[in-house]
């Protein structure tokens, strides 16, 4: 199930999410110290006409871009709990990007593996996600940078054998649960071979199509171990109720909005994100999730991978 609607009124029926698999975690009962989930952020934003000029003419004439946004974990896109309107980091800045342009955007909720491909058909004009820069990405894919996030791990709350993880043979002979299509499932596919090299048992990957279920299985002990993004990780283990223990960050990666190799709107994106950036808007939306030491000096188009 998908939903098309201005992200400034997103908002989807409680029972209808949860028909689409929805994320367990996402409806956070409490929220990091320092994180104000209602607080306007957004208000003061303005148009910004330079900016705006940057806009290809047929997206000024028509007035609005088509987005696929994934719906996961806080504090990047999710449903709160008791709530039918989508929040979260990336949504406020989708919203003070549009303002800063002067268009609306119009949001499908989309599955995370499905979106990077919809670019390339035109199905929609810019992605959402917290889809990492990487080399293997930037071939099909141009970015406009965000915020700097990453790749970390978690583990529950109880569990008190690993305490830090910071080299991928720490987590040898453990089952590791990770999204489907992410750089997590990536880099733990392409790096089995280092139990071996250590003589060790490998570890096993378990790739699940919906976050819900990642966490699920950790709760459950299904799962030794999780990967997935620094944030959201750390997000999640500051809510009592979901058990969980971040254990360390592993490889720090730009994120950004995704648009097909070549696309006409990197200028105007990037110029909104620097804006935002310039005004101080932009620190208060990562101010209010929680998320201000991934704040990014300045927006980027494609640069290349972090070493």
């Amino acid at each position: 199930m998908k939903r098309h609607l201005p992200v400034a009124l997103a908002a989807a029926a409680v029972l209808a999410l949860a028909g689409c698999g929805s994320d367990p975690a996402a409806g956070a009962k409490a929220a990091p110290v320092g994180v104000q989930p209602d607080q306007d952020v957004l208000s003061g934003v303005q148009k910004n006409e330079a900016a705006a000029a940057l806009l290809p003419a047929e997206v000024r004439a028509a007035g609005s871009v088509k987005l696929g946004g994934a719906v996961g974990t806080p504090p990047g896109a999710y449903y709160p709990e008791g709530k039918h309107e989508l929040s979260g980091l990336d949504v406020d800045l989708v919203n003070a990007v549009a303002k800063v342009l002067g268009i609306t955007v119009q949001r499908e909720d989309a599955a995370f593996e499905t979106i990077l491909p919809a670019l390339g058909s035109g199905k929609y004009d810019v992605g959402t996600g917290n889809f990492g820069v990487t080399t293997a990405r930037l071939k099909t894919i141009d970015f406009v940078t965000y915020i700097d996030d990453g790749q970390g791990f978690a583990v529950r709350a109880d569990d008190k054998t690993l305490n830090t993880v910071t080299d991928l043979t720490q987590l040898c002979g453990l089952t590791v649960g990770t999204g489907a299509g992410t750089t997590f499932e990536a880099t733990l596919n392409a790096k089995k071979d280092v139990c071996a090299q250590a003589g060790k048992k490998p570890y096993e990957v378990k790739v699940f199509a919906d976050n819900g279920a990642v966490i699920t299985g950790l709760q459950q002990g299904r799962l030794d171990v999780v990967m997935s993004t620094i944030n959201g990780l750390r997000y999640q283990a500051a809510q009592p109720s979901a058990k969980t223990r971040f254990v360390g960050e592993f490889h720090r990666l730009d994120v950004g909005f995704a648009f097909k190799k070549g696309s006409a709107l990197t200028p105007a994106f990037q110029a909104a994100v620097n804006q935002l950036i310039k005004d101080g808007s932009y620190r208060k939306i990562l101010a209010k999730w929680g998320t201000a030491d991934s704040a990014i000096a300045e927006s980027l188009i494609s640069p290349p991978e972090h070493p």
